[in-house]
């Protein structure tokens, strides 16, 4: 039996196997990823979610060599937004009909604990009824730093303070040789894991996630995948739950210190990963397409590269859309039902655990004026 026959039986592959299936034929590929997506998922649905990205801050002290976003407090247009103004933020988000916010910013030093309990208890009180998955193992391990304290015991201050998840950000390729050479200061693999699982113990909602083009070898990134698939299988023998989804992008070196030093991906070789990711991690039922770094289009074709959910709105994208140069910031509910439809799959709103919320009123939503407001409560 050849391995691709044995990853559509749902059989676990090794390191080996799947380093074996970057040199099969895409279409190949691509074939086998669909069918276990049509089996493991519903297969008439893509998935999407309204929510909104929020940077609370952009001062940090890591440095990463793959990031244009973050500044030094020094700097003229470093800045830490108010309560004020991310509440305003969230109220954008309602007026579409959002009730959840991904925030997450630099490891800013300026900021004492307190701050973030603060943050998190006034979000609550003023908007009770919105999910708050925020601070990355990234901002968690600054926080450790910072306080003297373990990931655990912050985690648990911060759910009591409103803390809802953690996003699986700083992710990157989870294999310390690479990540030392893109950001010598960066979370290294352990710690990553070691915050993650501190957070799913907790029962606070996780993501899994990747980034390629480092230039990291096909050994490295099924490391990387078996490591995802591993903390899968002991968050969900020892807590019952882990991460609700995989979501997967390339890295964007337009306006990096990376730039030139790093090869990036290509579309083709985000859709070979997308489909190896979907054969490889057998105990994560949910993957995410990209069009935040690969655009519409790529996104709709990763829907038969094993993808079953188009990612979120998102409203402002800030951190891969100022690497990569462009203005892909948000999507609008249009255009995400409008390219699942013309896929051929039936839209669906989605929660952050992938449970479906409502159908979405194609025809209508599709026939809104383009100069009229798209985002816009479902029906």
């Amino acid at each position: 039996m050849d391995v691709l026959e044995r990853a559509v039986n749902g059989e676990t592959l090794n390191q080996a196997e799947i380093v074996s299936l970057y040199s099969l034929p895409l279409p190949e590929l691509a074939a086998a990823a669909h069918e276990i997506r049509l089996r493991r998922t519903r297969p008439d649905i893509v998935t999407f979610l309204i929510d909104r990205n929020i940077n609370y801050t952009n001062i940090c002290t890591v440095a990463c060599n793959f990031c244009a976003f973050y500044r030094t407090r020094r700097q003229a247009d470093a800045y830490t937004l108010s309560y004020e103004e991310i509440g305003r933020k969230v109220e954008e988000l309602m007026e579409i009909g959002g009730r959840r916010i991904l925030m997450q910013g630099g490891v800013n030093p300026g900021l004492p604990f307190e701050w973030y309990l603060d943050l998190l208890r006034y979000l609550k009180t003023h908007y009770p009824e919105v999910r708050i998955d925020a601070f990355s193992p990234e901002e968690i391990y600054g926080l450790e730093e910072l306080t003297g304290r373990d990931a655990l015991d912050l985690l648990a201050d911060l759910k009591e303070a409103g803390l809802d998840g953690l996003p699986g950000a700083g992710g990157e390729i989870l294999v310390d040789e690479v990540r030392a050479k893109a950001a010598p200061a960066r979370i290294r693999t352990q710690d990553w894991f070691r915050i993650l699982d501190a957070a799913q113990r907790l029962g606070l909602y996780t993501i899994a996630t990747m980034v390629i083009g480092f230039g990291e070898s096909f050994e490295q990134r099924a490391e990387h995948l078996i490591g995802l698939r591993d903390q899968q299988a002991r968050a969900l023998e020892q807590y019952g739950h882990g991460f609700a989804g995989f979501a997967m992008w390339t890295l964007q070196t337009e306006h990096t210190r990376l730039k030139g030093k790093a090869p990036g991906a290509t579309a083709s070789e985000y859709l070979r990963n997308l489909a190896v990711s979907r054969l490889a991690l057998t105990n994560i039922p949910n993957l995410q397409a990209s069009w935040p770094s690969m655009g519409f289009k790529v996104a709709q074709a990763a829907l038969f590269y094993g993808a079953n959910d188009f990612g979120s709105t998102m409203l402002e994208e800030n951190v891969v859309s100022v690497a990569a140069g462009h203005n892909r910031t948000h999507a609008t509910v249009k255009q995400i039902v409008r390219h699942i439809a013309d896929a051929g799959f039936t839209p669906a709103e989605r929660d952050p655990f992938y449970n479906i919320k409502n159908y979405p009123d194609v025809a209508k939503i599709l026939a809104e004026q383009d100069e009229e407001p798209a985002l816009l409560p479902l029906a």
